[in-house]
């Protein structure tokens, strides 16, 4: 099968890898332009290393895109972590269309966050969907899809790159066989989430243990939930959740180890291993230590 790849980093890299692997024919690989400091793309190092065309517009809606997929004569575009947008007049060139890779169980956590989302509202299951590509967002017919099992201390990084990642493309497969399913989103289940930006990662202290550790979880690695002290902000990653009574105010340091500080939550205490403030990420004692924070000082 003719395929037209188009995605970026490790995770379209990957897909390019598996596909190759299967013995398909990838005619050319779609990425952004290189960035400033010149550094290539893996999708884009994979695919000269194996001899693949590489294209690289600022914009898939350049009346160029449409005359370059229809030399291509492809039967089939794959999207695979895809940021830019594609218009129907792309999408649509191939001879059986184009099918993109999602991060949930659509028609849920439709948007470009879905594993965040997924994360700061407490699924305990979520999952991989590839659907057909329409004008819409993340709206297309399903092609496929599996579950995954959302555990307790899960972040955005562990669920995908452990979890979601790996998941395989045998819906090329399912479309050699002629009887791919298109099965129709149910609108009426269907949620739509905005980019997780530092709008949405602030963390209020007095809401319920759980709700805080959630949405940690759901922001580590990016956008990084965030705090203060002395009015500085502070960026919290790889925590753990005990859960139990807490007589100290929410907020507040009740410990600091070796390496990591512990924070009092409302139904419980958070214990953070990680932090960045002004500088890099360092270690939360490496971090107490730097900003001369002591044993019943207040987060936020």
């Amino acid at each position: 099968m003719r395929i037209i790849l188009i995605g970026q980093a490790a995770f379209a890299a990957e897909t390019l890898d598996k596909l190759m692997s299967k013995g398909e024919e990838v005619v050319a690989v779609y990425c952004p332009p290189d960035p400033p400091n010149g550094n290539f793309d893996p999708v884009k190092q994979k695919a000269l290393a194996l001899g693949i065309s590489v294209r690289q517009h600022k914009t898939l809606k350049a009346p160029e895109v449409p005359e370059e997929f229809l030399s291509l004569d492809a039967d089939l575009a794959i999207l695979a972590f895809v940021t830019q947008i594609v218009p129907q007049q792309v999408f649509s060139v191939p001879r059986l269309g184009s099918i993109c890779f999602h991060p949930s169980l659509l028609p849920k956590y439709r948007g470009a966050n879905a594993i965040n989302w997924a994360l700061i509202k407490g699924e305990s299951v979520t999952g991989l969907s590839l659907f057909w590509v329409d004008p819409g967002i993340d709206t297309g017919p399903v092609l496929l899809q599996k579950e995954v099992k959302v555990d307790p201390d899960d972040t955005t990084g562990s669920l995908y790159f452990n979890k979601i990642f790996p998941l395989g493309i045998e819906a090329v497969d399912l479309l050699k066989t002629g009887n791919a399913p298109r099965i129709v989103q149910d609108e009426s289940k269907a949620s739509y989430q905005p980019p997780c930006r530092d709008e949405h990662a602030k963390i209020d202290w007095s809401k319920p243990a759980q709700e805080v550790y959630n949405l940690i979880r759901g922001c580590d690695p990016q956008p990084g939930a965030h705090t203060t002290y002395n009015g500085k902000m502070v960026r919290i990653f790889n925590a753990r959740l005990q859960n139990g009574a807490n007589l100290a105010t929410v907020g507040q340091v009740t410990g600091i180890g070796a390496e990591d500080l512990t924070i009092a939550l409302n139904g419980g205490r958070l214990t953070v291993k990680r932090v960045r403030g002004e500088g890099g990420k360092i270690s939360g004692a490496e971090f107490a230590k730097q900003v001369n924070l002591k044993l019943g000082d207040r987060l936020g």
